[in-house]
Order: C-alpha cells, then sequence, then structure tokens
C-alpha cells in the first residue's frame, strides 16, 4: 500500500495493475488517438500501422485504428514487428510497396535513430508518403541526431523541449546546465513526480501514508512546462494537452515545433471502457 509514481511506462494497463499507482508521466493511447482525428482532418485516407509487438505498441495501434475508423478512414494493413528488432528495412520496404498516403509508426524512442537511418535509405522520405506517429518517434534526446530526413514529420505528443512558455523555457535551461542534456517527455515525467509528490505531503501534513497520498493527489492540477496538467481522480492518470507537432530547423538544430493543440485529453481506452 505504497504510494507509487508512474513516470515512464506509456501503457493505459498500468494504472491498472494496483489501486496506489499513480502515472504522472504519459500515456500512449491519448497520443494515437488525437493523431487519428488530426489525420483524417487533414487529407490522409488509407493508412498503414507500424508497430511493436508489446503492449505498449498494440495499445497505440488499437486507439490509432479505432478512432480513424470512426472518422472514414481506412487501414490498409496493420504490421507488428519484435520488440527488440534492429532492421526495419523490410517493414519500410512493405510500406512502400503498399502505398498509402500515411504511414502511422510507433516504436521506443531508443529506436529511433535506427529508423531513421533506413526511412532516409528507402527513400521514403521522398515517396510522398505521409510518416505519422506518437511523441517517441522524434523524441528530444534522439532529435538531433536522426538528420534532416526528418523535417517536416508530424506527430503528437504532449511534451516538446520547444513548448513556448516561460516555465519550459527555464525548465529546459536548468535540465541542460545540470545534465547537458535536451529534456524530453521521459525526463519531465520524473519532474512532474516529484512536484506531485511534494505538493501531496504539503496537503498531508508529511503523513506519507498510502492512503493518505493517494487521497491529496487525485485531482491535483498544477502548471508543468507541457502546460496544464491534472491527476483524473477516477483512474489516477495524467491528464493533459495533446499537442501536433512538426520538426523544423532553427539555428541549426531539429526541434518538434507545436502547432495545434487539443486540451486535457483523458486516456481514450478508460473512457471507452467505462462507458
Amino acid at each position: 500500500k505504497k504510494a507509487t509514481l508512474v513516470m515512464s511506462s506509456g501503457a493505459s494497463i498500468t494504472t491498472t495493475k494496483s489501486p496506489y499507482f499513480v502515472r504522472a508521466g504519459f500515456i500512449l493511447p491519448p497520443q494515437s488517438w488525437i493523431l487519428a482525428e488530426w489525420a483524417a482532418k487533414n487529407g490522409s485516407k488509407r493508412v498503414v500501422t507500424l508497430v511493436n509487438d508489446w503492449a505498449p505498441g498494440i495499445e497505440a495501434e488499437t486507439a490509432f485504428t479505432t478512432r480513424f475508423k470512426q472518422v472514414g478512414g481506412e487501414i490498409v494493413e496493420s504490421i507488428r514487428i519484435p520488440l527488440a528488432n534492429p532492421d526495419f528495412a523490410p517493414f519500410l520496404q512493405r510500406i512502400s510497396d503498399i502505398k498509402p498516403d500515411t504511414a502511422f509508426i510507433y516504436f521506443p524512442g531508443t529506436q529511433a535513430p535506427i529508423f531513421a537511418k533506413q526511412f532516409a535509405e528507402r527513400g521514403l522520405g521522398r515517396s510522398g508518403i505521409k510518416i505519422i506517429g506518437p511523441g517517441d518517434l522524434t523524441d528530444d534526446d534522439d532529435l538531433n541526431n536522426m538528420g534532416d530526413q526528418m523535417l517536416g514529420m508530424i506527430t503528437a505528443g504532449p511534451y516538446s523541449a520547444a513548448h513556448d512558455s516561460a516555465l519550459n523555457k527555464s525548465y529546459v535551461a536548468a535540465i541542460q546546465k545540470a545534465a547537458g542534456f535536451r529534456p524530453d517527455f521521459v525526463s519531465l515525467g520524473a519532474y512532474d513526480g516529484l512536484h506531485l509528490i511534494y505538493e501531496a505531503l504539503k496537503k498531508t501534513g508529511g503523513n506519507s501514508d498510502g492512503d493518505a497520498l493517494m487521497a491529496a493527489m487525485k485531482g491535483m492540477a498544477f502548471e508543468s512546462p507541457r502546460g496544464p496538467i491534472s491527476i483524473d481522480p477516477d483512474t489516477r492518470d495524467i491528464v493533459s494537452n495533446i499537442y501536433i507537432r512538426r520538426v523544423v530547423k532553427k539555428d541549426g538544430q531539429l526541434w518538434s515545433e507545436e502547432f495545434e493543440t487539443y486540451p486535457n485529453v483523458k486516456d481514450p481506452m478508460k473512457v471507452a471502457a467505462a462507458k
């Protein structure tokens, strides 16, 4: 019965495993759900999905596919690849052969540089096929190593280091000074998680009992470097804005620049399950 902060697991199912889990990081399904809405509104009609075969990948695929079909789109093919797969080339070639107008791609951010290299080698950047995906695809920590073939790529995510707010600018500067890297959604999960613990302990007068902290954290809302966030009292999940972002180059560096905001998005998988 210990209060446990989920800072980096993006699977919807995670917080269902204990009533003492609270998510301060991110959730994959809202990103995929919102991206499906955006893609349908912006010309995508025939989509191939490519995801890793594990819980977050399957949830990302399910959320995107469900919403995209609801808004009139067609999923031409769904491809799942092993989690530790080092070679995207045959799957990228498959997408090239199918010739959809859009490919929805999700895998952990650590594989992003490998994907980017093979994406360029297969010429998909020149194929006219739009590549879209959750924020992992253009993780701030890897983006500058991925090359100019990423320019123009569209993703949906809860945070970009380019987020235009005074709090985020001070946060990015502090992380770069302290650790020497550009913060991403993973480091932000830890930052927001520690803020949540601090504020909850203030409310409980220092009482760290699990039930007391759960009661304090449920419904808590505050301003994060990503924008306004809150903890859903029913699911103990984070509720945050989801931003549509485009990769741009500024001052010689690549950034995911936010250009559209979907405010206060809850986990659509749990919303659907509750109906």
